[in-house]
């Protein structure tokens, strides 16, 4: 009888040290579990917070660079009141003197109405020749003009908010005749 006290009070001992072990197990699942939890909840967080930057980000480039398209087909029509003018400006009659100054404050116009949408000219006459901003179709020989100088440009270039449109197409200086 005894024995089966004492193999009774064993198996009792090892029933609650059994039960102890796995409450004991589930609490660190359960431990395990919350760290997971807090884990994956911060890196949520922060792919969230990611998204939000990349979209705001997206947004203002949307908005400062959108009308880009616009505005680089509007350069077809300054290029061609440009020429225009060039072409009537010799001519000494004085109706036609009167058309080139009309023309030439329309032009004037039409530029500062793009230039309030971030649109700039590219400086080229007389600065170096920059292939970021500048693309050469020939190089001339000049006197007085160090190599790589910029000395005609055949069309003007343009940056909408410092990112280039248009290349202005030059002729460069040359060190050789």
């Amino acid at each position: 009888m005894e024995q089966n006290d004492n193999k009774k009070a064993e198996e009792t001992e090892t029933t609650a040290e059994a039960q102890t072990q796995t409450q004991t197990a589930n609490v660190e699942v359960e431990k395990k579990d919350e760290v997971d939890f807090k884990a994956k909840y911060f890196y949520i967080a922060a792919e969230m917070d990611n998204y939000r930057k990349r979209m705001e980000r997206e947004k203002e480039n949307l908005v400062k660079y959108g009308n880009e398209r616009v505005l680089s087909d509007l350069l077809q029509v300054v290029d061609n009141f440009e020429r225009t003018i060039d072409m009537l400006k010799p001519d000494q009659d004085p109706k036609m003197k009167n058309v080139v100054t009309g023309l030439d404050m329309v032009k004037k116009q039409f530029i500062d109405a793009l230039s309030k949408h971030g649109l700039t000219p590219v400086d080229s006459i007389g600065k170096d020749f920059d292939p970021n901003f500048h693309e050469a179709v020939a190089q001339e020989y000049a006197e007085g003009k160090k190599p790589n100088e910029v000395i005609k440009e055949f069309q003007k270039g343009y940056t909408l908010n410092g990112r280039l449109v248009r290349a202005a197409k030059v002729v460069v200086a040359s060190d050789k005749q």
